[in-house]
């Protein structure tokens, strides 16, 4: 039988796993989303400097579990002086980790922009600044955000391995519940529905987002009807 008495004499552990869980998870997916950001611009502003590298470190990223990458940060750090606190390891782990899915994430939208919209914006003396901000990344915005979500809600699913080099998140204070009281169903239950609700809000705000990206409209509409009115014949207009 189900016990949420447990639960609730547990729920200090549990309330502390969750926000151990919710602040690493936050900066690391923030580490993520901004050095994949660098790391795609680095290899579309110099394909011929940066192209291999950052090629390399999405293959490793690719290829490498993110467990592997959290054993060498925390375990193999120190053997050449890198000595970092289980949450830190577990923040950088995450985000290094996502940061190769998210660069090409960032570069796939980049690539899908027609050069033909670039070449005008040369034409017209548009500086590269402005058009990467008026042309680019609102295009771009509208492409990466499904994928982004969807990596996001794969980087809290999986950040439940941080428990496995020390970090008190909801795992590992859900395993310490079951070792303590014997009963395995309630807190795992728990954990899975926390989870499920953090991955949903993840997953709501990305539909809201790309709702209202689609439903944005160009700033510039209005030139067409002032056009218009601008060669609309005098005579008519004072009519």
């Amino acid at each position: 039988m189900f016990d949420i008495a447990l639960l609730w004499e547990m729920r200090g552990l549990i309330l502390q796993g969750l926000w151990n869980t919710l602040w690493i998870c936050f900066l690391g997916c923030l580490l993520a989303l901004s050095w994949g950001l660098v790391l795609a611009a680095l290899r579309l502003a110099n394909p011929r400097l940066f192209g291999y590298p950052v090629a390399c470190y999405v293959e490793i990223c690719r290829g490498t579990p993110l467990l592997i990458l959290l054993f060498l940060l925390y375990y193999g750090g120190p053997s050449v002086g890198l000595r970092l606190d289980a949450e830190v390891a577990g923040v950088f782990g995450i985000g290094l980790y996502g940061a190769g899915y998210f660069a090409e994430i960032y570069r796939g939208g980049f690539k899908s922009i027609p050069k033909g919209q670039l070449e005008a914006a040369r034409m017209l003396g548009i500086s590269p600044w402005h058009a990467l901000i008026r042309i680019q990344i609102p295009q771009m915005a509208r492409l990466i955000v499904p994928p982004s979500t969807n990596q996001l809600i794969i980087l809290v699913k999986e950040s439940a391995l941080i428990s496995i080099i020390s970090v008190d998140d909801l795992t590992k204070n859900a395993t310490t519940i079951v070792n303590q009281t014997f009963q395995v169903i309630e807190p795992y239950l728990a954990v899975a529905l926390l989870y499920w609700l953090m991955i949903e809000l993840v997953a709501r705000g990305g539909y809201a987002l790309e709702k209202r990206l689609a439903n944005r409209r160009p700033r510039h509409t209005f030139h067409k009807s002032s056009h218009k009115n601008a060669h609309k014949d005098p005579a008519h207009a004072n009519g």
